[in-house]
């Protein structure tokens, strides 16, 4: 079965009672038993609800997976993995993170004893230098957020299984119809599904998928004693935002790549960081693990001053400046101040984000609006 068929029916639970087509939103916090311990397969809403399995039965099928598991959160899907480990264990990620997930790491997991290395993946050859007995988890974003590096999904899981260490990988950016981690040998996906599977940017999620039944059955446990669960309302909204993924994503990818190639033409552009375009160290590899190349870019000024990418940024109308990415509208962000503002200017320098440094979430207007609206805001 291919994707669009896949999204469009994935997880579909028509109603029993009813014949419903569409999954129906069970808003319960519990359920009637008929004694105590005997029920229909749902005792209480934290642990089960009908909704929220459907979605994740379908998300898990769009990554050629066994076992979904959604969260609260993106952030809280995270906090989940890494619950896996213990005092003492290394996780090895990429110097190039999504900022809550380095604000995660750094000041929760640090202090109750887990161990992180941050290292460049461009050569995948890295870890094999690295990886050590203490190691139990590699984490990776692919495309990098905001500076849309590429990491060799298969390289690393290569080097991570003979150290039987566990490989999760960061699917948002891509999501499952552009690149499936768990085929080129990951262990664990991992979304923010706020962002391109819900895709309309009115919720908040997680969610997880795996192959392997003891490390679902783990994450099964820490989803349901943790309770960071979404609600049904949520489930409902993704679950209806995946049969569009597809859809979305063709033009999105196709805007991005028209705009990557104006911006790289612009004389007050000093770099485009999009791996569509030839000149992106990473092109050859993202040909290679994805179908398409995305519609998140970022782009630095020759002019490197935070005031003026802000001003820049104001006087845009058709991207709308605010926090987050995915959504049918486009946005624009300053990493800088906003994404990555809890990061110390030394560390966003050493790995590229500028004080000029714009990114933009490509939506689905007409391309050539979006392209307009930019250079008049440069211009």
């Amino acid at each position: 079965m291919k994707f669009a068929t896949k999204a469009v029916h994935a997880g579909a639970r028509p109603d029993p009672a009813t014949g419903a087509l569409t999954t129906p939103l069970y808003q319960t916090s519990t359920y009637v038993q008929e004694s105590p311990g005997v029920n229909k397969g749902y005792a209480y809403a934290r642990g089960q609800n009908p909704t929220r399995e459907a979605l994740e039965d379908g998300i898990s099928l769009l990554e050629n997976g066994k076992n979904g598991l959604c969260f609260a959160s993106g952030v809280a899907a995270i906090d989940a993995i890494l619950r896996l480990l213990k005092p003492g264990d290394e996780i090895v990620t990429t110097t190039d993170l999504y900022a809550g997930s380095y604000r995660l790491f750094t000041e929760i997991f640090v202090p109750a004893g887990i161990k992180f290395r941050f290292v460049s993946f461009e050569d995948p050859e890295k870890l094999k230098e690295i990886i050590s007995d203490t190691t139990k988890l590699v984490w990776l974003e692919t495309p990098t957020n905001p500076m849309m590096n590429i990491i060799d999904i298969a390289g690393i899981a290569k080097t991570a299984k003979s150290h039987e260490t566990l490989v999760a990988v960061d699917n948002t950016f891509a999501t499952p119809f552009l690149q499936r981690p768990l085929d080129l040998g990951a262990d664990i996906v991992m979304h923010s599904a706020t962002k391109y599977l819900g895709g309309h940017s009115d919720l908040i999620m997680g969610a997880v998928v795996v192959n392997d039944d003891t490390l679902y059955q783990k994450l099964k446990f820490i989803q349901n004693t943790c309770g960071a669960v979404p609600g049904p309302n949520d489930c409902f909204l993704t679950h209806r935002g995946i049969k569009t993924l597809h859809l979305r994503m063709e033009r999105n990818c196709w805007n991005a790549m028209k705009i990557a190639r104006f911006l790289s033409r612009h004389s007050r552009v000093d770099q485009v960081n999009y791996p569509g375009l030839e000149s992106h160290s990473g092109h050859e590899l993202a040909k290679k693990q994805m179908s398409a190349f995305g519609a998140v870019l970022s782009f630095d000024l020759k002019d490197d001053r935070t005031e003026t990418a802000i001003e820049i940024m104001r006087k845009m109308q058709c991207f709308t400046l605010a926090e987050s990415l995915g959504g049918v509208e486009s946005l624009v962000g300053h990493p800088a101040t906003m994404s990555h503002g809890a990061m110390p200017r030394e560390e966003r320098l050493a790995i590229g984000i500028k004080d000029s440094l714009i990114r933009l979430s490509v939506g689905v207007e007409d391309a050539d609006d979006l392209i307009y609206d930019l250079e008049q805001a440069l211009d």
